[in-house]
């Protein structure tokens, strides 16, 4: 008897951690489930309309695509977590697509180091968001929105016409059209991801998102916190420039401007938290890949593309509705 006993107070302490941990995955969760989801009704449209089911053609166009958006989707990721927002994304994507279009020329070496530089000019960038939001206490949409009209301003600068060209080596290696190789790259990014999420740094941003006057009680530095949320995020933003170029095998300084909502898009969909301290790496690269899905299937159902952008808000609140109300209904769970 008293083992029983024993037995089923054990049963009743785990179903609450086993509830909380739903909870605390419910996002995740439904950005999977939305993602297998649309996965399959692409393969069904794609059947439809070709008579065969997709192949690694298609896998390797649909990851190619989708590598710049998950880039920055997860930049801002870093952002979101900290309750802020960020805006500025497609003027450092622009920014970074420019000058990899200018500059990308050369050895190997020299391709190396000017992909660094660009990185770290990303980096830079983001870093004066960062210190405008976190040391000039600003808010983030304002600050955000106004560099954003500065890097554009800077990118069409460097590049005013549509041109440059993307070495060919280049891009075979961060584009390869012959296999889906740039999952790689993302699985790098989510084991990056882990990492960070074990530092003192991941939890900073996570505590910080969740009640920064309780963060810095517990001795958490949140503005350096938040300077070095945006910087990581200004990096990613310039990698994701990166891939977009070397997909394009050329620069457009204003290509990376629908980079900016739709990142917000994809953050929304892979179920991060839009008010900070709840979201993951993974979430984030099924929110951009849900994106890209959304638009192979709008293309593959003939919709008009003046319609297109109707679709995808339609489908965005769908989610964001959905979303809230099984987050409550597992949060109200027993």
């Amino acid at each position: 008897m008293p083992s029983d006993i024993a037995a089923h107070a054990g049963g009743t302490r785990r179903r609450p951690r086993a509830a909380h941990m739903l909870a605390q995955n419910s996002g995740l969760i439904l950005a999977a489930v939305i993602l297998l989801l649309s996965i399959l009704g692409f393969a069904v449209m794609y059947w439809i309309q070709q008579g065969r089911l997709p192949g690694n053609f298609e896998l390797t166009s649909t990851v190619n695509n989708t590598m710049p958006l998950a880039l920055a989707t997860l930049g801002q990721t870093m952002v979101v977590l900290t309750r802020g927002i960020d805006l500025s994304v497609g003027g450092i994507v622009d920014l970074a697509n420019a000058l990899a279009a200018v500059w990308l020329a050369g050895s190997v070496l020299h391709m190396i180091g000017i992909s660094t530089v660009i990185v770290l000019i990303g980096a830079v960038a983001g870093m004066i968001n960062g210190l405008l939001v976190g040391l000039g206490r600003l808010q983030p949409i304002v600050v955000t929105l106004a560099t954003l009209s500065i890097f554009q301003g800077v990118a069409i600068r460097v590049l005013p016409q549509p041109g440059g060209a993307v070495p060919t080596g280049y891009t075979d290696f961060l584009v390869n059209t012959n296999a889906p190789t740039g999952l790689i790259f993302l699985v790098v990014a989510v084991l990056g991801w882990v990492a960070l999420r074990r530092s003192r740094l991941g939890v900073g941003l996570f505590a910080i998102g969740n009640d920064e006057p309780s963060a810095i009680a517990l001795g958490i530095n949140a503005m350096r916190t938040k300077i070095a949320a945006y910087t990581i995020g200004g990096a990613l933003y310039a990698v994701a420039g990166l891939f977009l170029a070397a997909n394009a095998t050329a620069g457009d300084a204003t290509t990376g401007d629908s980079y900016t909502l739709t990142s917000i898009v994809a953050v929304v969909l892979g179920g991060v938290n839009l008010f900070g301290g709840r979201g993951s790496a993974v979430g984030a690269i099924c929110g951009a890949f849900i994106t890209t899905m959304i638009v192979n299937i709008l293309f593959f159902a003939h919709i008009d593309p003046l319609y297109q952008s109707f679709y995808e808000g339609l489908f965005l609140i769908i989610a964001v509705v959905v979303g809230g109300l099984i987050g409550r209904l597992v949060r109200g769970a027993p």
